[in-house]
């Protein structure tokens, strides 16, 4: 997605110039089982939004060895349209959301047209069926999913937004997902202007910071330098491989 570097920061940038964005699932895969975090858009919603859909993140699973039905748990970090679409795709996963995302969601903060923007009714009204269907795990605060899989409760972005540590071969990773959203956010401490609470979104990076086993080991949410740094899975150039070190270190 097009976006220029007024758009990423809040309060703009006095430095403007080209910043695109990308947008990442993220899979998970050890002895307890398979993880997807978070779940894209579809076709639908791209067209919808005018972004640029190259392969729909549930049918990527694919060349990666993985059958929807094989997903067992995904963790939506947030419910914008582009973390948790495509809930219908994944037929026998357990949803993984906090509280207050979904109250967020669903509450009075949505009578607000800027609150609500990056929200797709279509999304909640989705988990809210999961939810009926007793296939949605809600947590209030930092948990353990599986061992070596943590989540962060953070805030900020949204009142809900959660981060993920995961324990890989070159120790603990981080996912920030929106908590930062792209590398500058969190290094330079310049928040990203979607935000329900500012504070809690610049202290997020404390903690982001604190839960990685160096600031290397924390992954943004949207920001294409992920793809630059990190070696491609099979050379595919769409997949990054986050248990393997950067290209640099």
């Amino acid at each position: 997605m097009p976006r220029r570097r007024r758009d990423n920061f809040l309060g703009g940038d006095p430095h403007d110039g080209d910043m695109p964005m990308d947008f990442f699932v993220w899979l998970l895969r050890g002895a307890e089982g398979i993880v997807l975090v978070d779940t894209g858009f579809n076709a639908d919603m791209a067209r919808k939004r005018r972004r640029e859909l190259i392969h729909c993140p549930i049918e990527a699973l694919a060349p990666l060895g993985v059958r929807p039905e094989d997903v067992q748990h995904v963790v939506l970090t947030h419910l914008h349209y582009d973390h948790a679409g495509n809930l219908d795709r994944l037929p026998q996963a357990r949803f993984h959301v906090q509280d207050a995302e979904m109250d967020y969601a669903t509450g009075r903060c949505m009578c607000f047209e800027p609150l609500r923007h990056a929200y797709a009714v279509e999304d909640v009204v989705a988990l809210v069926r999961r939810v009926y269907e007793d296939r949605v795990v809600f947590h209030d605060g930092d948990s353990v999913l599986l061992p070596g899989i943590e989540l962060l409760k953070i805030g900020g972005h949204t009142k809900g937004l959660q981060a993920v540590r995961v324990h890989t071969a070159r120790g603990w990773v981080v996912l920030a997902s929106d908590a930062s959203h792209y590398y500058e956010n969190m290094g330079a401490g310049r928040p990203f202007p979607i935000v329900y609470n500012t504070v809690e979104m610049l202290s997020g990076y404390a903690k982001l910071s604190a839960a990685a086993q160096s600031e290397a080991h924390v992954v943004p949410g949207h920001d294409p330098e992920v793809l630059a740094r990190y070696p491609r899975w099979r050379e595919s150039p769409h997949v990054a491989v986050l248990h393997a070190p950067p290209r640099d270190s």
